[in-house]
């Protein structure tokens, strides 16, 4: 089996980086991703960041893919990943209950609707304890298309699943806002793309997105 590569996880990785690099400390973080698809992302932060430990989560299918990427790398803050599906409440129950941050990338639209919800809801216990959560994507503003090919996007994924389909931001900041978190800031991102910044609430006050 070869590592499985996605070439729009090579495009972003370096703009995600450079952003969470302004939002998150350089050291003594362990970072929870869900959905961690290739595990790209976690190869390339964690080469660039030693202090990050980052610990990947996927279905079943995705983990062989992923720890290709784990072995290859042989860091100790890129650990194998762990079976996460996010329909399933004994996965969540089986991992450990502190983080400092939560990432997601490119999974919100990929999941029916009704599962984005119950994700927030599962994360509401870990959230208890992290400081905040990140959410990379793309997202429609009011109910409108930020763009052309965002709308194209959308098209592709509903032919593939009609319960597929780029999310609100505005929902999407209810469901956290449901869950104590508020959302911080909009990070503009290559590619018609946001970061979602949200933060606990009761740690740190609203500012628009």
């Amino acid at each position: 089996m070869e590592k499985p590569f996605w070439p729009a996880c090579e495009r972003n990785r370096d703009p995600i980086l450079k952003r969470l690099e302004q939002i998150l400390p350089p050291d003594g973080l362990r970072i929870l991703e869900i959905g961690s698809g290739t595990g790209q992302h976690a190869d390339h932060f964690t080469a660039a960041k030693p202090g990050w430990h980052w610990q990947c989560t996927d279905q079943q299918e995705y983990l062989a893919g992923i720890g290709l990427w784990q072995a290859d790398a042989q860091r100790s803050n890129f650990p194998p990943p762990i079976e996460l599906d996010v329909r399933d409440s004994a996965h969540w129950q089986a991992l450990p209950a502190t983080w400092d941050w939560v990432y997601c990338a490119n999974a919100l639209h990929i999941m029916h609707w009704e599962t984005v919800v119950e994700f927030f809801q599962r994360l509401a216990p870990l959230m208890q304890h992290a400081s905040g959560l990140l959410i990379y994507g793309p997202f429609n503003r009011e109910g409108r298309f930020t763009s052309a090919s965002n709308a194209e996007f959308d098209a592709s994924l509903k032919e593939r699943d009609p319960q597929m389909g780029i999310r609100d931001l505005e929902s999407v900041a209810e469901l956290a806002k449901s869950i104590g978190l508020a959302l911080q800031a909009t990070h503009p991102m290559p590619a018609n793309n946001f970061l979602l910044e949200f933060r606990r609430a009761d740690a740190t006050p609203v500012s628009p997105g």
